[in-house]
C-alpha cells in the first residue's frame, strides 16, 4: 500500500471530474453544470483552460478537488485507454464508473494512511486485507465497478479507521472530545486545544481555527473550506488531505 499510487495524475485522464460530476453556482463554482456535460473550461486536450486563474475566476472548488488517483485508473484500467471524446459510446459508463472510483480511491487513500500509523501495528493485517478488498473492486469490469454498493463499503471501511483512530488518539489531551459530525459552521475556535478530538464528519466551514492545536485529531471527511487555520497546529492529524487544506485558509505558521 502507498499513497503515491493514490495521486492524480491529469496527464493520463481524460478530464474526467470536469466533465463527469455536477456543480452548482455557489461559493465554490462560478457557474452551474450538470453531471455529464463538460466545463466550458475543459480544452479538447483535456486541459484545464484557466487551470492558473481558477480562485480568481470563481472555481475554488475545483482547486480543493481530489480523484485520489481515480481519473487515470477509470481512464487507463478500466477502459484501456479509451476516450469519451474519440469515442462517444464509452461516455456515459465511463462517467458513471468514475463517480464510483472516486469515493473507492478516497477510501483507499484512507486505508493507506491507517497502514503507516504506528498505533495502528496491530489492525495492519487487516488494513491490509481490507485495502487488497477494496483495490479489487476498483479493478473489476466497468458494470461491476458502477454496480458497487459504495455506501456498504464506505461504512465497513468506516468502522475499521474508527478504530484506527481510537488507538492513534488514545492519551492526548482532548482525546475524549467527541465532535464527530458536530455542526461548527463559522464557529469561534481560536486558540482551542483540540488535540486528539474527534472531528470526523464535522462540519467547519468559515471556523475561526487560527492557533488551533490540533495535533492527532481526526479529520476524516471534515468540511474545512473556507476555514481559517493560520498558525494551528495540524501535526499528526489524522485522514488529512490535501484537498481539505487547499479548501482552507493557511499561512506558513500553519503546521502540518
Amino acid at each position: 500500500m502507498t499513497l503515491s499510487d493514490l495521486i492524480a495524475d491529469c496527464e493520463s485522464c481524460v478530464g474526467l471530474c470536469c466533465v463527469a460530476l455536477p456543480f452548482a453556482a455557489s461559493a465554490d463554482f462560478a457557474i452551474d453544470k450538470a453531471e455529464g456535460v463538460p466545463c466550458p473550461n475543459l480544452a479538447t486536450d483535456h486541459s484545464c483552460g484557466i487551470h492558473d486563474a481558477l480562485r480568481p475566476a470563481g472555481f475554488s472548488g475545483c482547486v480543493a478537488f481530489e480523484c485520489f488517483g481515480a481519473g487515470q485508473k477509470v481512464a487507463q484500467v478500466t477502459f484501456h485507454g479509451r476516450d469519451w471524446r474519440t469515442d462517444p459510446s464509452v461516455a456515459a459508463p465511463m462517467f458513471a464508473a468514475f463517480r464510483r472510483m472516486r469515493q473507492l480511491h478516497e477510501l483507499l487513500w484512507y486505508l493507506s494512511e491507517a497502514s503507516t500509523l504506528p498505533a495502528a501495528a496491530a489492525l495492519r493485517t487487516e488494513l491490509g486485507e481490507t485495502y487488497d478488498s477494496v483495490d479489487g473492486l476498483t479493478r473489476a469490469e466497468p458494470d461491476a465497478v458502477v454496480a458497487v454498493d459504495v455506501a456498504m463499503v464506505r461504512a465497513e471501511v468506516g468502522a475499521l479507521l474508527r478504530r484506527v483512530s481510537d488507538l492513534a488518539r488514545a492519551g492526548e489531551a482532548q482525546a475524549a472530545t467527541d465532535l464527530s459530525g458536530a455542526d461548527l459552521f463559522g464557529a469561534d475556535l481560536r486558540g482551542r486545544d483540540l488535540r486528539g478530538a474527534d472531528l470526523r464528519g464535522a462540519v467547519l466551514v468559515g471556523a475561526d481555527l487560527r492557533r488551533a492545536d490540533l495535533r492527532v485529531a481526526s479529520l476524516l471527511g471534515a468540511d474545512l473550506r473556507g476555514a481559517d487555520l493560520r498558525g494551528a497546529d495540524l501535526r499528526g492529524a489524522l485522514f488529512l488531505t490535501g484537498g481539505q487544506l487547499a479548501s482552507a485558509r493557511t499561512d506558513d505558521e500553519a503546521r502540518t
